[in-house]
């Protein structure tokens, strides 16, 4: 298995910590001097740069949000002046005012190196074709992982979000051998390749890099049934870099993290105490090597384990496993808490389900939250029987009960009744008031 940054992905964890260690510190002596953000945080807590001993002294500096991001709108968080910036990425702002992250030269640099050793680990190799449908917009996605096939020796197809019929003309045109997309997306891509009669062993494809949303096991086996591919995870965020953070080797258990530029930490949420190695909890990032964007204690909101335990393909890095949900896209139905993965997860095991879902969250008069799961079955069952409908909803509707414990409301509908999207799917529809 190829290894393209054998030196830090494989560093012995005595000598990784020291870099750790070393790039933290010096992190921490350069936001405090250039950010007053962070000035005024460390100074609130009475930590001074000088003060951290070891890494164990990192869980007595305080954490930082989305809030504080978007508070900073939009360079208040920059430890480098604009005329040493060279490109600004930024999250799309629907859900409040945008988050920005800025990149020196040195930083883009970073960037593809970050993003070419997940590629590579996923198994990219000279004479690929990577074709990718993210955006090229603010969106960091797009640009990211351009940069990093570059430097793995790919040739790229730079065909963004969208236009899906092109998509797949390319595929045929360009003999394209890697994806890059949201998982959704290429779910879409697999049900027009499926419609248009297009033999997926007729395209080169073989490989896909996917990123920016959850992707259950039982998602992943879809995608690989429909485009015939072997389908990965990656990792990022628009707050520590966008895509580059982590990624799955070609042995696929657990994501990679570069831990010599990022360093995690598994948390009990409510706490804010360290978790076990193995046991779900909140990923909190501290991003030590960014010269305009610096990161500490970033929490996540994303739910995963870590491990340290050794890996078949011989890096040496800690591991994230898939995210199994957000503590803010939790919801709580009769005192159950709820997360879109789990119904994900149900709804993927039953035959006649198509993989495609929308759960919607109302409040009744009574004021009782209540959800119901909006759930696309096969053509097959709608030729049917009324009452086989009304059966085969009370079954899915039990599913859900007996894994979630708690009875969703059931809506089947026909193939493609669900919107599709080119970017992020939207799983969770809020109606909620307030």
């Amino acid at each position: 298995m190829a290894i393209w940054d054998p030196r830090h992905e494989t560093m012995d964890r005595e000598r990784l910590e020291e870099v750790q260690l070393a790039r933290l510190r010096g992190m921490l002596a350069r936001v405090h001097r250039r950010v007053p953000f962070y000035r005024d945080l460390l100074d609130g807590v009475g930590f001074e740069p000088g003060d951290l001993a070891s890494l164990d002294d990192l869980g007595r500096l305080p954490f930082t949000d989305k809030g504080d991001f978007r508070d900073g709108y939009p360079f208040g968080l920059f430890a480098v002046p604009l005329s040493e910036v060279v490109e600004i990425h930024s999250s799309s702002g629907t859900t409040g005012k945008a988050v920005v992250g800025g990149y020196t030269r040195r930083d883009l640099h970073t960037w593809g190196e970050l993003v070419c050793r997940l590629a590579v680990a996923a198994g990219v190799h000279e004479g690929d074709v990577a074709q990718i449908a993210f955006g090229y917009g603010m969106f960091t996605g797009g640009f990211g992982l351009h940069y990093g096939l570059q430097r793995a020796g790919v040739a790229v197809v730079p065909m963004s979000a969208g236009n899906t019929a092109r998509q797949i003309k390319l595929m045929q045109d360009f003999g394209s051998t890697v994806l890059v997309a949201t998982p959704s997306y290429a779910l879409y891509l697999g049900e027009v390749i499926r419609r248009r009669e297009v033999d997926p062993a007729s395209l080169r494809l073989r490989l896909g890099l996917f990123g920016a949303e959850t992707c259950s096991e039982e998602l992943r086996a879809e995608i690989e049934a429909r485009l015939s591919i072997v389908a990965t995870d990656n990792y990022g965020l628009t707050e520590l870099c966008g895509p580059g953070v982590a990624g799955e080797c070609e042995c696929r258990d657990g994501m990679h993290i570069s831990e010599d530029h990022f360093i995690a930490e598994c948390l009990d949420p409510a706490t804010g105490e360290p978790v076990p190695d193995g046991q779900v909890g909140e990923l909190v990032i501290t991003a030590t090597t960014r010269e305009c964007s610096p990161v500490l204690r970033y929490r996540t909101r994303d739910l995963t384990t870590l491990t340290r335990a050794p890996c078949a393909c011989g890096r040496t890095t800690a591991r994230m496993g898939k995210v199994v949900g957000r503590t803010d896209d939790m919801f709580i139905v009769s005192g159950v808490n709820v997360f879109p993965s789990h119904v994900e997860s149900v709804l993927f095991r039953i035959e006649g389900v198509e993989p495609f879902y929308q759960i919607v969250l109302e409040r009744s008069p009574t004021g009782m939250d209540t959800f119901e799961v909006q759930v696309e079955v096969t053509d097959g069952l709608f030729n049917g029987w009324m009452d086989d409908l009304r059966a085969f909803e009370r079954r899915v509707a039990e599913e859900l009960r007996s894994a979630l414990l708690v009875r969703p409301r059931v809506r089947l509908v026909e193939p493609g009744g669900l919107g599709r999207g080119e970017g992020k799917v939207r799983r969770v529809i809020d109606r909620r008031p307030g």
